[in-house]
């Protein structure tokens, strides 16, 4: 498999690492990037965009520069720094209640829900009784108005819970709500246009051509004595292939499951399920949260960014089954989504997409793939990379 793109002297290990994935983790198409100290040390690209593995010289497309790809739920980091840009600068208050931007929220017991407890996966809205097509998903109207008539599935604020579909229309209805703009255009705004990112919530027809085809691929076979593969405890399994667990009901809100490859998906803006961006443009939205990225200013104040990862829920997660830390939502790194240092913030997708930062290391990470294995996080892909970027790390001098 040809790997093309550029590393910086001392981040050999991430390229070896990147080409091994193609080789024995079954990868097909993918990009990774990698920014330090406010400057990109990695960028590679590699295989199929189709997303079914041919090569080019059997039809298939290859994955190029500025190929890119559906994010899943890694997309919730995104929309986490544009609630977090609103807070900012007072458009929103962590601990009003959501009601009080948008009324109807209010119903069936969710007048005291915080938008504190709303972006921590507190709110107890997972799931919805009744699951919507994937036509209403993406139609702007019918999202909003079902989890502002469901009933809270715990107490508010007593537990956490993972909420995989629900999150794009109880943080997209709010962000409208508060500003009158919608999240996907105040990303591209006040987030991508000023950092130069190629990055949508909503993807403008223009730009259709770019955006890798997702299709499944067998995950590798696991390594004697476990090397990478995340193998789930048996009552996350269980969980799983239960019909009625909170867990199913969580992931499958959309029914049946849509088609992601589709124009509607792409246009549509869901903010925890269907960004799409670049490796490149993940890593540097993830760059600019924790400093300036090559002459651009930083995108949240020191103050903003502490209080957006500042541990909200830690402990076991209803949805998720696991072990689960959780920010403003960021996910925080841990035992179900283990990235650099205990210092670091970001999302994982479904599938395998990763993007966060570490603060503590200077980094901002982006991985993006379009051979969608059977992982919700830990993806042993990802891991794989970045256990590779800790090497090359251990051996680079400290920033100043």
């Amino acid at each position: 498999m040809e790997i093309q793109g550029t590393v910086a002297d001392g981040y050999e290990r991430v390229r070896e690492a990147f080409a091994a994935n193609f080789d024995r983790r079954g990868e097909r198409g993918a990009a990774f990037a990698l920014y330090r100290g406010g400057r990109a040390v990695v960028d590679l690209w590699g295989g199929s965009a189709d997303g079914d593995g041919r090569a080019p010289a059997d039809g298939g497309t290859p994955w190029a520069e500025d190929t890119a790809q559906l994010l899943h739920s890694a997309t919730k980091g995104l929309s986490s720094a544009v609630l977090m840009l609103l807070v900012e600068r007072g458009l929103l208050e962590l601990d009003a209640p959501v009601g009080d931007y948008w009324p109807q929220f209010k119903a069936s017991a969710k007048d005291k829900v915080t938008v504190r407890q709303l972006l921590s996966h507190q709110a107890g809205l997972p799931a919805l009784d009744v699951p919507l097509s994937a036509a209403r998903a993406v139609d702007g109207v019918s999202g909003p108005r079902s989890v502002a008539e469901q009933r809270p599935l715990w107490e508010p604020g007593s537990a956490h819970g993972y909420h995989p579909h629900t999150f794009s229309w109880l943080t997209g209805e709010l962000v409208h709500r508060a500003t009158g703009r919608t999240l996907g255009t105040v990303l591209a705004e006040d987030v991508a246009g000023p950092l130069g990112l190629d990055l949508w919530i909503g993807l403008p027809p223009e730009q259709r051509h770019r955006v890798g085809r997702l299709a499944a691929v067998e995950p590798p076979p696991a390594a004697p004595g476990g090397g990478l593969r995340f193998r789930p405890r048996r009552e996350v399994a269980e969980a799983y292939a239960d019909p009625g667990s909170l867990t199913r009901r969580a992931f499958g809100a959309v029914d049946p499951a849509p088609d992601e490859n589709t124009n509607a998906w792409h246009r549509a803006e869901l903010p925890g399920a269907n960004g799409i961006a670049t490796a490149r443009a993940l890593a540097r939205c993830y760059a600019a949260l924790i400093g300036d990225v090559d002459g651009a200013r930083r995108l949240l104040r020191p103050d903003t960014l502490a209080a957006a990862t500042a541990e909200q829920v830690s402990g076991p997660d209803r949805v998720l089954i696991a072990h689960t830390r959780f920010g403003l939502g960021f996910m925080l790194h841990g035992p179900a989504s283990p990235m650099t240092s205990p210092a670091a913030f970001g999302h994982p997708g479904r599938g395998g997409s990763l993007g966060f930062a570490d603060p503590g290391l200077g980094i901002g990470v982006g991985y993006v793939t379009n051979g969608m294995q059977p992982t919700v996080v830990n993806d042993p892909r990802a891991q794989a990379l970045i256990r590779a970027v800790r090497e090359c790390l251990a051996d680079q001098p400290l920033l100043g």
